[in-house]
């Protein structure tokens, strides 16, 4: 890897940490609605499938140490909690949503493909993680889950495909 790749995936890791924060609890889920996902999309369309993945593994590996960088501020019970399949679905579902953005950066592309992607696959992580830990159905699960964050996750996916191709376009394409 070059100096400019490791560059990139530090400030990817570094932009997931902060958005976390950017986020709020609703009272009906054990799920935040967070800035982190548009951190997530922003990563995939900045950088290859592999190093997608990386970043998000070493975003969920401070976590997991111990170091404040999730929603809420949990580490380690964060991820085997109600919520921890969102985390664990992350690196799958941005790393393909990296392999799927195609090029050169195209807006319409790169949203078709976080919304038939990314979201879904994330939303089957958070479905499965409240089935398994809170001993739910596959319904309420989906209103826990899925329901509360459909338009928050539009929104965040058309911003991040608008920047991306922006700083896609700055940054010479690749």
């Amino acid at each position: 890897m070059q100096v400019r790749d490791l560059t990139k995936m530090a400030m990817c890791v570094a932009l997931c940490c902060v958005t976390a924060y950017i986020s709020f609890p609703l009272p009906f889920t054990p799920g935040y609605v967070t800035a982190l996902t548009f951190a997530l999309s922003l990563s995939a369309y900045l950088l290859p499938p592999r190093q997608t993945f990386t970043v998000i593994l070493i975003y969920i590996l401070m976590g997991a140490v111990g170091l404040p960088v999730f929603a809420g501020g949990e580490g380690l019970s964060r991820l085997v909690g109600p919520a921890g399949g969102f985390y664990f679905a992350w690196p799958i579902a941005y790393a393909l949503l990296s392999l799927a953005k195609g090029e050169p950066p195209n807006f319409k592309r790169y949203l078709v493909a976080n919304v038939l992607i990314a979201v879904p696959i994330t939303y089957v992580g958070g479905v499965l993680s409240m089935m398994l830990v809170l001993d739910v159905g596959l319904w309420q699960a989906m209103t826990m889950a899925v329901l509360p964050f459909i338009s928050g996750d539009l929104m965040k996916a058309t911003a991040a495909a608008l920047l991306g191709v922006k700083v896609q376009k700055v940054l010479g394409g690749r």
